[in-house]
């Protein structure tokens, strides 16, 4: 219970560090998650932080991504990417890594369940996470509409696997955090500048988003439609 009256609070969000900001007390003991606030990658971990009920265990540091500290690179984290996690004196990359670490190591509701074969579709599901990702960005500079379905059919044919729940396998899932900060842009994007809903004859995927869309923890972490419009027009269509 107490994870879940966590995750309901909204939170107000620190601001964004940039070249001119000073590092936090870095290596002092406070658990640290460097995200940025519009980078799906970034999201997937803080989706897990926030349904964890780790406000106030794990605390967020937001990292501008064209005017980064320098500190980040030279102080914290050679790899200069985010999202990283400074815990028990060390730092840790990777979104996918820190889904599953943030879910092994910390306290709170368990995002993957016991049984082997809700397990087994998750991993399979994590391993065609890339699959997935590299056929819907592509079909953005040609014909989503026609190139991009077959993926969102994926999506509607995996949620029919388990019937305890809405999501991925039934309850909320480390495979849920790993897919919904995509799903969400490419829902934004696609119905914006190709009028494609990607609910539409699928209904597993409309009661999906619905579903997820009142959880807090996750709403609290989206990105901001406009900005993303205008990112994937510049980046995909070369469209300003």
């Amino acid at each position: 219970m107490a994870a879940a009256a966590a995750s309901s609070v909204q939170e107000v969000l620190p601001p964004i560090l940039d070249s001119t900001s000073d590092p936090p007390p870095l290596f002092d003991g406070t658990t640290r998650l460097y995200v940025n606030y519009e980078c799906p990658f970034c999201q997937r971990v803080w989706i897990v932080r926030n349904y964890k009920g780790l406000q106030d265990k794990i605390k967020l540091i937001a990292i501008h991504l064209q005017d980064k500290p320098l500190w980040f690179k030279h102080k914290l984290y050679p790899e200069n990417k985010v999202p990283a996690l400074e815990h028990n004196g060390k730092i840790i990359g990777e979104s996918l890594d820190l889904i599953k670490y943030l879910d092994s190591t910390f306290d709170g509701p368990s995002l993957l369940p016991d049984d082997p074969m809700k397990r087994n579709f998750a991993e399979e599901m994590i391993t065609y996470l890339d699959t997935f990702l590299k056929n819907v960005f592509t079909s953005f500079k040609r014909d989503p509409i026609e190139e991009a379905s077959g993926e969102f059919d994926y999506l509607e044919t995996s949620l029919k696997k388990f019937d305890d729940g809405p999501f991925f396998i039934g309850q909320l899932s480390q495979v849920d955090a790993a897919y919904v900060p995509f799903i969400e842009r490419f829902q934004i994007f696609l119905q914006e500048v190709f009028e494609y809903d990607i609910t539409a004859g699928r209904p597993k995927l409309a009661a999906y988003l619905e579903e997820i869309n009142k959880i807090d923890a996750y709403k609290q972490t989206k990105c901001d439609p406009k900005w993303l419009v205008q990112l994937y027009k510049t980046r995909y269509m070369g469209s300003g």
